[in-house]
């Protein structure tokens, strides 16, 4: 095995940088690897994050940028690397910077939730290494500001994660474009039959270097498991973050609501907390990263978009507040301690209802984990808790007169039609309906001779007794009642109203001036143009004899012809009216 970095024969600019950046011995994997991709060998490397993989392909690459010596063209990058996430592409791109440190190569990081101008400008420069996620860089194929033609290297990193954020197409879409002539590199954690069908698709004839997710920090953590009710884990949270060995700590949540709620709680209590996942911003997440590097927070809350290709060093405990639903990422969420060699401490809070996901983990790590038990929480008080918040559900819902069956149990009402229905019972505060009714002013419908108006015409009263009402004075006297000497109108046979009924603003009606005579017998009303109703009708496309002169003759004055049964004169000018 190789003893330094100085034995691979790296350039003396790249020793150099391992040197400041304190890099001396080199990983398992990276003695390996870095070798093999030295002599332009594909690979595929099994081994999760933290075990140095991303210097044994960034170390390689760089050599051969540096024996290839051309400069890269606009909108294209001599290597590519694809990472499934924001927070593994900026640790990449960080290591890169700190290996390239004092060297000329030209490098970016492409990721969404951020503008992509900058990143086009970037581009336009031409880069040697560019490290993108799937779809921002797929956005910037589209756009056509990247070509992928110019790629002589590329890593596919993190594979099995890229898998199941359903990066598959996009993969599968920026492979087509890659040029056949390359070097491949595609390391995973997993290696599931997907995995295998691209790596056959992607590498040829490929070393194989494996280093197992397992073998690394299993040996180097303290897993202990504790067992207790739902409504108890916030406690025993609060217990566990306010110990004196509490260094700096990592909680795991199911839910981005459940990372938050825990937040705020750890926050009420004055524990300093950030929380990352996936709805924040970009921004925010990176801040949030920052703060919990620097120690400015000791403690990070996060979903599984931080248990992978996330290394932050001096991390003393990982605690599960919820099982995750996979459980490979419970290996990953523990892998966030004992790191560069260290000891750390893993803590899985497990209620009831977490049973089964339990024995998946325990399954998959192939051992038990220990149980322990926390000094100092109360469990049973902390159930009683939960029951009284139910207690307090239940009887608020019976204030609000709900019964067992759903119905309100104060209503009075039967529910059919025709019986009498009761009004709800008043509360001890609530003075009688009557009371209340009489000390409040009267609603604006009902007050004045224009409301009894309104009253009148909804009641179909006739409009003589209608008027009298418009004729008192604007007050809140009530106006005289309609006499009862004749039904009203909706009561009376819709064809037997008399004429004079009808009210004074009302329209007649057509069928009132209907005549039912034949049309040559009707009289000739004032107004009408085809006077002669005896005479027989003209025919169909010509004027009759009784039209005036000017209607028969054109524009010049000359005798208009006749014109055939269906046509249309032309329009004047392609518009206007028309006429015959």
């Amino acid at each position: 095995m190789t003893a330094t970095f100085a034995d691979f024969g790296l350039a003396a600019p790249l020793n150099r940088a391992l040197e400041l950046a304190g890099f001396h011995t080199p990983t398992p994997i990276q003695a390996q690897a870095i070798p093999h991709l030295l002599q332009g060998r594909d690979m595929l490397g099994l081994a999760q994050t933290g075990t140095g993989k991303t210097a044994a392909f960034v170390l390689p690459i760089l050599q051969a940028l540096r024996s290839a010596g051309s400069k890269p063209e606009a909108n294209t990058t001599r290597a590519l690397i694809l990472a499934p996430t924001r927070e593994l592409a900026i640790q990449i791109h960080e290591s890169v910077t700190i290996l390239a440190k004092g060297q000329h190569f030209a490098h970016a990081c492409v990721f969404g939730g951020v503008s992509i101008n900058p990143q086009i400008d970037a581009l336009r420069r031409g880069l040697d290494i560019l490290i993108a996620t799937p779809g921002r860089l797929v956005d910037l194929i589209s756009q056509k500001q990247c070509k992928l033609s110019s790629v002589q290297y590329f890593v596919l990193d993190e594979a099995d994660r890229m898998l199941d954020m359903g990066f598959i197409r996009d993969i599968k879409r920026i492979l087509a474009l890659l040029p056949t002539k390359r070097q491949s590199m595609l390391f995973s954690a997993t290696m599931p039959e997907t995995i295998g069908d691209i790596a056959n698709k992607l590498l040829k004839d490929p070393i194989t270097v494996e280093v197992r997710p397992e073998a690394v920090p299993m040996e180097r953590i303290a897993q202990h498991l504790v067992h207790l009710p739902m409504q108890a884990k916030k406690d025993a949270l609060l217990k566990l973050l306010s110990a004196r060995d509490v260094t700096r700590a990592m909680v795991f949540a199911r839910t981005k609501h459940g990372a938050n709620r825990l937040t705020d709680y750890l926050e009420q209590y004055g524990l300093n907390a950030v929380v990352i996942h996936g709805n924040k911003s970009q921004g925010a997440r990176q801040k949030a990263l920052a703060q919990f590097k620097a120690g400015e927070a000791k403690i990070l809350v996060a979903t599984d978009i931080a248990a992978r290709g996330i290394d932050v060093a001096d991390v003393s405990h990982v605690i599960n507040a919820e099982l995750p639903d996979e459980p490979e990422a419970y290996v990953h969420r523990i892998g966030r301690t004992a790191r560069a060699g260290k000891i750390g401490i893993s803590i899985t809070l497990c209620s009831p209802d977490e049973r089964d996901k339990l024995k998946a983990v325990e399954k998959l790590i192939k051992r038990a984990i220990p149980v322990m038990v926390i000094e100092g929480l109360d469990l049973t008080k902390a159930a009683a808790g939960g029951q009284r918040i139910s207690d307090e559900r239940e009887e608020r819902g019976g204030r609000r007169g709900r019964s067992a069956g759903g119905r309100r149990e104060d209503s009075g009402r039967v529910g059919r039609r025709g019986e009498e229905r009761g009004a709800p019972a008043p509360r001890a505060d609530q003075a009688p309906r009557s009371q209340a009714a009489s000390s409040q002013a009267p609603r604006r419908d009902d007050r004045g001779p224009r409301a009894d108006a309104v009253r009148a015409l909804r009641r179909g009263d006739r409009v003589e007794d209608r008027v009298s009402s418009y004729d008192a004075p604007w007050s809140n006297q009530p106006a005289a009642a309609a006499p009862q000497d004749r039904p009203a109108r909706q009561d009376r046979p819709r064809n037997d109203r008399p004429r004079d009924d009808r009210p004074r603003n009302e329209a007649p009606r057509r069928d009132d001036r209907r005549d039912e005579r034949p049309r040559s017998a009707q009289p000739v009303r004032p107004g009408d143009a085809s006077g002669f109703r005896d005479e027989p009708r003209a025919p169909r496309g010509e004027r009759p004899d009784f039209l005036p002169r000017f209607l028969d003759k054109g524009a010049d004055g000359a005798p208009r012809a006749a014109r055939p049964q269906g046509s249309r004169p032309p329009r004047a000018g392609g518009g206007g009216r028309r006429f015959g």
